[in-house]
């Protein structure tokens, strides 16, 4: 209590409000940005398409978080040289750790939530293609929806 008055939250700014975003364009939207973090809808584009998969990335400086909130999706990993592939679910957090090689596919009506640190960028992130071999395995582990 501060001068009979309760303080919930001193960070707080006023007036308080609630910002509302929706994205229905394909692509990565960053929306929300406070502090370290940002939060950002994707949604389906082309490179997320079975038959372009083959680049993943990984972010040297933070986790970045993906839950599915829409369609069907996997995300996929390269754990130590073994691809190891996820059948999302919706509504399930999925971490994936900093220095992870990672990608998603998913069907045209798949959206994602996106959480991240504030300044993930192409600067502190690193792009590759998959091998021949990683692609076989990865494929080798589509779910039966994907095939």
């Amino acid at each position: 209590m501060e001068n009979g008055k309760r303080i919930v939250n001193k960070n707080m700014v006023s007036p308080h409000r609630v910002d509302v975003f929706k994205w229905t364009g394909e692509g990565y939207r960053p929306f929300v940005s406070y502090r370290d973090w940002l939060v950002a809808l994707m949604n389906w584009e082309p490179r997320f398409d079975p038959n372009n998969v083959g680049q993943v990335e990984r972010h040297n400086q933070t986790d970045e978080i993906f839950v599915l909130i829409h369609g069907r999706g996997i995300l996929f990993v390269d754990d130590d040289d073994t691809i190891r592939v996820f059948d999302m679910q919706p509504g399930v957090i999925y971490n994936v750790t900093c220095g992870t090689w990672h990608s998603v596919i998913g069907t045209r009506e798949s959206s994602w939530l996106i959480v991240e640190s504030n300044d993930t960028s192409e600067e502190n992130s690193d792009f590759r293609e998959l091998t021949a071999t990683e692609l076989a395995a990865l494929k080798k582990q589509y779910p039966d929806w994907l095939k």
